[in-house]
């Protein structure tokens, strides 16, 4: 029987791909339109911090989760561009990573410590991102403290 590491899941391996973001509020605008057209394609709505879904929304729900997260984060994000919400594929997408803008900070670029996204919108069924960051926090952190005490 083969095990299933964590790094080996549908769900992570898609979230650590990579991924488009919607610079201008037209180009979310363009993104929100493409999920409408596939409402009901087996969205599963995640509030990361909340346990994930275990079953995809129906499209009265993916309409509504979109029109609640857009006016959210209009009306909290008040830039003349978006630049908080990231899609696998704009044109298609399957996986779509939304930042809260109330807790940003290093979205973009680099850093020891990314932020993980307010909300996430995918076709594969999500694990437990909150869990799956602290691991890799206390991994970090065990590699960090092992190499200070071969370096002593």
């Amino acid at each position: 029987m083969v095990m299933m590491t964590r790094s080996d899941e549908p769900f992570l391996r898609a979230f650590r791909g990579g991924f488009t973001a919607a610079l201008r509020w037209h180009q979310l605008d363009a993104l929100w339109a493409r999920v409408r057209e596939r409402a009901e394609a087996g969205w599963f709505l995640y509030v990361v911090g909340e346990p994930p879904p275990a079953a995809a929304a129906d499209a009265p729900e993916v309409l509504a989760f979109v029109a609640g997260l857009d006016a959210r984060l209009r009306a909290e994000h008040r830039e003349d561009h978006c630049g908080i919400v990231y899609a696998d594929d704009p044109a298609a997408p399957t996986f779509i990573k939304v930042y809260d803008p109330r807790r940003l900070g290093v979205v973009c670029g680099f850093s020891d410590a990314p932020p993980l996204p307010g909300w996430v919108m995918s076709l594969v069924a999500p694990v437990d991102l909150v869990e799956v960051d602290r691991a890799g926090r206390r991994a970090a952190a065990d590699a960090r403290r092992w190499w200070r005490r071969l370096l002593r």
